[in-house]
């Protein structure tokens, strides 16, 4: 097996984008990237479009994206992994450079959620789970799952609605000094405490939104990266695993175990002690779609200890110049969470911030060379942590 780096990045600004088609949007990202890694349209060899889906109107997404692209008929695929479907697409892109069937690839996350009303939107992602029993029976909402692993963690370690609304107010700091968020406005506790309550003890200010956009990357093989570019962003492990459709059928809401699995899976092809995950790294991207995912996520990747990821949030751990920078490019939460862009762009900014690419305001401190992406589908229904590295070869034991 070869070495895929990602070699060229772009990236929409994320919201509400009347004005744009899907395709409109994935060529944004895709023409920036291209143009990133000084390729064109005919060097394409493979084109992975993630999309979840459902809101919008176009049935095969990969097949009109890659037409106003300009990329047929180069061979494409769509990938769906819920939120995750990004990281999702960002496998089988990088797979197809290690195995050899392609020197470069592209893979592109696009969604087009404000086609449809807000009340769509909630039953198609209420329906993610297991439809016939939590939805149909239950009525359960995205909010209200996750709501219930914050009722239990707060039950559990004793965390506030005070703990969760610090996660918000960092991201949201984050949020309004990156030009492609979907937020720019910085908030306080006293604004998240403040906003009505979605789904107890869940407010709207601990939710992510529904946002339009998209984001690509250039993959390529390890010749065709060294003729490309001085610094590729090498893709050093990925780790992948699912939890059950039905979450009656998990021991507990404290974690979401498939994220602990996958995240052992990347950690052992590199050699990482898990207890001690965040001395390895510079800077980290976790998926918060709620507040509560990304305390759940510090733990999970083993930054901190159980039942202390509300306390890690509390102190401005996760700030620039904290134990581990987390999301500073504003995260889920405040960027947006346009569903199938999120593992995108997540390697997007992590590809950035390697590069130091970024403002000084958001620029984690780089020297290790070590990034870590985290990217959950539903509530653990899919899980792919990515590692992302200067050094193709680095391994610590």
């Amino acid at each position: 097996m070869g070495h895929a780096a990602i070699v060229g990045i772009g990236h929409s600004r994320f919201g509400r984008a009347p004005d744009k088609q899907l395709h409109e949007l994935a060529w944004q990202a895709i023409r920036q990237a291209l143009q990133d890694a000084g390729v064109t349209q005919r060097d394409i060899q493979f084109l992975v479009v993630g999309n979840a889906g459902g809101w919008s109107s176009e049935l095969l997404p990969a097949v009109v994206v890659g037409e106003y692209a300009g990329l047929t008929p180069v061979g494409s695929m769509r990938v769906e992994a819920a939120c995750a479907s990004g990281s999702a697409a960002l496998r089988a892109a990088a797979t197809a450079v290690e195995s050899g069937k392609a020197d470069i690839a592209l893979a592109v996350g696009v969604e087009k959620m404000t086609e449809s009303t807000t009340m769509q939107i909630v039953e198609m992602i209420g329906r993610a789970g297991s439809f016939f029993w939590e939805f149909e029976h239950f009525g359960l909402t995205f909010p209200g799952y996750y709501a219930m692993y914050a009722t239990a963690y707060m039950h559990e370690y004793r965390a506030k609605e005070e703990d969760l609304a610090a996660v918000a107010v960092k991201n949201h700091y984050y949020a309004s000094l990156n030009p492609y968020a979907h937020f720019q406005k910085q908030i306080t506790i006293e604004d998240v405490m403040k906003s009505r309550y979605v789904a107890w003890p869940l407010k709207l200010y601990d939710c992510s939104p529904q946002t339009d956009g998209a984001a690509a990357v250039v993959v390529a093989s390890e010749e065709m990266a060294k003729k490309l570019t001085d610094t590729p962003i090498w893709i050093r492990a990925q780790g992948v695993a699912t939890g059950t459709a039905n979450l009656s059928k998990r021991d507990n809401f404290l974690s979401l175990e498939p994220a602990v699995l996958a995240a052992e899976q990347a950690y052992k092809q590199v050699g990482i002690e898990r207890s001690q995950s965040y001395k390895y790294f510079d800077v980290a991207e976790v998926h918060d779609c709620f507040t509560i995912a990304e305390i759940i996520a510090y733990e999970d990747l083993g930054f901190v200890e159980r039942g202390q990821g509300y306390a890690l949030a509390r102190e401005g751990e996760t700030y620039k110049g904290g134990r581990i920078p987390v999301n500073l490019d504003g995260g889920l939460k405040a960027k947006g969470h346009p569903i199938a862009a999120t593992g995108v762009s997540m390697a997007v900014e992590l590809t950035k911030q390697l590069r130091q690419q970024n403002p000084e305001s958001r620029q984690a401190d780089i020297k290790k060379g070590l990034a870590v992406a985290h990217n959950i589908g539903g509530t653990g229904h899919y899980a792919y942590v990515t590692i992302f590295s200067l050094n193709k070869d680095v391994r610590f034991t």
